[in-house]
């Protein structure tokens, strides 16, 4: 018993350390009823991650019929591979290539919403900042040392970081608010992707707990009903 005491007072340190990590600091505040916010964060997507980041357990189709995109609108404006619709969401950068060019081959992000959580990937698009001494000039708050440029900083501008450990840009296509906008749509695009079939989930789950809610009664009436002669 004192081996095992001993043995999870010297775990505490490794789990904390795996809990924390720095801190999440804005709230994403996901709508996927909104699918407006969801077509654009998907066509950002595509257009600035994909060349990179797959999402290969999604299919081109069941995008386009989740999110209302038509699908000669999903061919032309959000296809950019020559892929068919109805094949997975697979990009043409060789792993190997990427591995040389980024020192690691960039993940699949199908499910980097469900492992971070849409808070995280909130914050981590909006924490790049202008560093000099980093391989592609860029570093991040949220994920110190990252491995790859801001490539939305031709939206937001050039980020500095300041001494209070807020974020400042100037020279971008987008204003503040407007940048914001567009990291709500990427994440929200990303959120849907982890879990495309959460809406209908979550809508059938209000439907079972009526039923077992219904059946409790019913169950309960009847248990009455057998043991009435009893008492």
């Amino acid at each position: 018993m004192k081996k095992l005491l001993i043995a999870i007072i010297a775990l505490i340190p490794s789990l904390a350390l795996a809990a924390g990590g720095a801190p999440v600091p804005f709230k994403a505040n996901i709508d996927l009823h909104d699918t407006e916010s969801l077509q654009r964060g998907a066509k950002a997507f595509m257009e600035n991650c994909f060349a990179c980041h797959s999402t290969k357990y999604q299919r081109y189709g069941r995008v386009a019929e989740d999110l209302d995109i038509p699908v000669d609108v999903m061919r032309n404006e959000y296809i950019s591979t020559g892929a068919k619709i109805g094949e997975l969401m697979e990009n043409s950068i060789d792993p190997e290539d990427a591995a040389k060019w980024f020192g690691a081959a960039p993940p699949d992000l199908t499910l980097a919403a469900r492992v971070r959580g849409e808070d995280w990937v909130y914050s981590y698009l909006k924490s790049f900042y202008k560093d000099e001494s980093r391989p592609f000039g860029s570093n991040n708050t949220v994920f110190p040392l990252v491995g790859m440029p801001h490539v939305l900083e031709h939206y937001q501008g050039v980020p500095v970081l300041q001494e209070d450990g807020t974020i400042v840009a100037e020279g971008g296509s987008m204003t503040a608010e407007e940048y914001d906008q567009l990291v709500r749509d990427i994440t929200g695009f990303m959120v849907y992707s982890a879990e495309p079939i959460r809406l209908e989930r979550e809508r059938l789950g209000k439907w079972v707990l009526g039923f077992l809610f219904i059946f409790l009664i019913v169950s309960y009436l009847l248990k009455k009903e057998y043991w009435k002669d009893v008492h």
